[in-house]
């Protein structure tokens, strides 16, 4: 158990100590989609939801995830969030949604851009349910990061 670092030697999870690290600038991008009827997509692209606008909320939305993460995700370090952006597109399957989120911190923020995406794939789901209770977010995951010690990582198709 010693490899897992979220494990210590007693076989107990514990918030891994950062504090001697390096701050470098991290960022982090995740994707994930939100599978929606055609009638739903049609009412996106015509703005014609009646829950109001239904993106700007979802971006806000995701945002403000980004922000609450370590309270959401057990041994996940709070830490300062220095830029967020939240994409969203209605798509023919529905709205693709994309997060990238950046910090100089001793840590990452892959899971700030996850929660981001579904916390903004959530909030399409909410604004939408009445029109279309099929409405599923799918595809959720990691499409690139960079900084700290392991450098730059993308998702290879």
């Amino acid at each position: 158990m010693a490899d897992l670092t979220h494990i210590d030697s007693s076989g107990n999870a514990h918030m891994v100590d950062v504090a001697d690290r390096e701050i470098t600038t991290r960022t982090a991008t995740a994707v994930g989609r939100v599978l929606l009827s055609q009638e739903v997509v049609t009412a996106l692209r015509d703005g014609n939801v009646p829950k109001g606008d239904v993106l700007a909320a979802a971006r806000i939305a995701g945002i403000m995830g980004t922000k609450r993460t370590s309270d959401l995700i057990p041994l996940c370090h709070p830490i300062a969030i220095h830029g967020v952006q939240v994409d969203l597109t209605v798509e023919d399957f529905g709205v693709a949604i994309s997060a990238t989120v950046k910090t100089a911190d001793r840590t990452g923020v892959e899971m700030e851009a996850l929660t981001a995406v579904c916390v903004a794939g959530l909030t399409v789901i909410d604004m939408v349910k009445s029109m279309d209770p099929m409405a599923s977010i799918t595809e959720v995951g990691m499409t690139e990061k960079d900084g700290g010690r392991n450098g730059h990582w993308s998702r290879t198709k």
